[in-house]
């Protein structure tokens, strides 16, 4: 009963966050979704409803960098991805919104990769 009374309040706090926080064409957002085993991110511009640039652990590319490696390594891993893929967009600059989770552990991890990578937030 725990686990489904924290997924409610998340959400709760999710849909509290998204009320202040929108990406746009010129500052998209970066948004984090973490599973028990996985991250995915996401850099939309919500004024057109369009993912630009997404990332996830079950990528290819990252199960084969991370066979063997900790979850917060491999959140690394896709941060620097992400950042990869949005230079590539041409996207310098982003909205961070961490989906109603803690800003520690993959979701900090992820996001520090990102900063390191050149992206600012």
């Amino acid at each position: 009963m725990a686990g489904k009374v924290s997924r409610i309040v998340r959400r709760e706090r999710h849909k509290r966050v998204r009320k202040k926080i929108e990406g746009i064409a010129s500052q998209p957002r970066l948004c984090v979704f973490r599973s028990l085993n996985h991250i995915y991110a996401q850099v939309i511009d919500d004024s057109a409803g369009k993912t630009l640039v997404s990332v996830s652990t079950l990528e290819p590319i990252l199960k084969s960098e991370s066979n063997r490696a900790s979850k917060t390594r491999k959140a690394e891993l896709a941060g620097s991805l992400l950042t990869r893929r949005a230079a590539e967009k041409g996207i310098k600059r982003v909205v961070f919104d961490r989906g109603g989770y803690q800003y520690h552990g993959r979701v900090k991890a992820l996001a520090e990769t990102a900063r390191k990578g050149g992206l600012e937030f």
